[in-house]
């Protein structure tokens, strides 16, 4: 398994838009295959750093996640949401695996 951090520059003045095309990916994500963790936006601090972050099982599963979501009719509309309204500046992805147990699943006293 591995998890996708998509970290997206935004205009900060165009909060609200992002926010809706982070509740929109909410179906369409799962749908093509994808473990959706969430998307986070601004809130206290930088008023432009937002992210979006998934599992999936590999890059290769990644490549045909994406081409379903691509062909996705969700997917396409918010693609093209987020083209005509501009609220992304800047888009970067990296993926990480989980290199150690996972905390926030332990049962602390």
């Amino acid at each position: 398994m591995i998890t996708c951090f998509i970290r997206y520059e935004i205009d900060p003045f165009k909060r609200d838009a992002f926010e809706a095309y982070a509740k929109n990916w909410g179906d369409a994500i799962p749908r093509c295959g994808a473990d959706l963790i969430g998307y986070f936006a601004p809130h206290e601090g930088s008023a432009t750093v937002a992210y979006g972050v998934y599992n999936i099982t590999s890059l290769a599963d990644y490549e045909a996640y994406r081409q379903r979501l691509a062909a996705d009719p969700a997917g396409r509309s918010n693609y093209e949401f987020a083209k005509r309204e501009q609220f992304i500046r800047k888009e970067d992805r990296i993926f990480l695996k989980l290199a150690s147990t996972p905390h926030a699943a332990l049962v602390r006293p």
